[in-house]
């Protein structure tokens, strides 16, 4: 690809899996420190504002990695969890089938059985339903997010 007059666009630098990049400062001013320019000045802060921009970047990445990789280990750690529950529930089913099918028969034992799950189930879907109704979203951060453009504006005491 040669937008760039007949060079390659300039690539964009990776930091994934290194540190981010550093400004090199000197414990000596510089020589010319007191003669720069306005434009000079500018042009060094809008690189350190850059270069700051940059690590930040570079350290949220990071930390996101490492984040969603101990989160991903937790969740298949859940999954097995569950999935042995889950087997544990249905072996003692079975066994309570087979126990009560001895005195009442194979059919009625399954359906005794089946109705304890039902009965279950429907208690845990009214606590369940109890519990969404008590879900009120995000009031805090709604709230601060309304409060944004009056300060940005310098007016805070609109947001009493």
């Amino acid at each position: 690809m040669t937008d760039y007059a007949g060079q390659a666009p300039p690539q964009r630098p990776d930091y994934t899996g290194q540190a981010p990049p550093q400004r090199q400062y000197r414990d000596v001013p510089e020589p010319d420190a007191g003669t720069k320019s306005i434009g000079d000045a500018l042009g060094d802060v809008t690189r350190d504002l850059s270069l700051l921009f940059q690590q930040e970047v570079a350290l949220a990445k990071a930390e996101v990695r490492q984040t969603a990789n101990r989160a991903g280990q937790a969740a298949g750690m859940f999954a097995g969890a569950a999935i042995a529950a889950f087997l544990l529930v249905l072996f003692l089913s079975l066994a309570l089938w087979e126990a009560l099918s001895d005195s009442t028969g194979r059919g009625w034992g399954a359906v005794i059985v089946a109705v304890i799950w039902l009965v279950a189930g429907l208690v845990l879907y009214l606590v369940a339903r109890a519990q969404m109704k008590k879900v009120s979203g995000l009031p805090q951060t709604t709230e601060t997010v309304r409060q944004v453009p009056n300060a940005l504006k310098g007016q805070e005491e609109r947001n009493q």
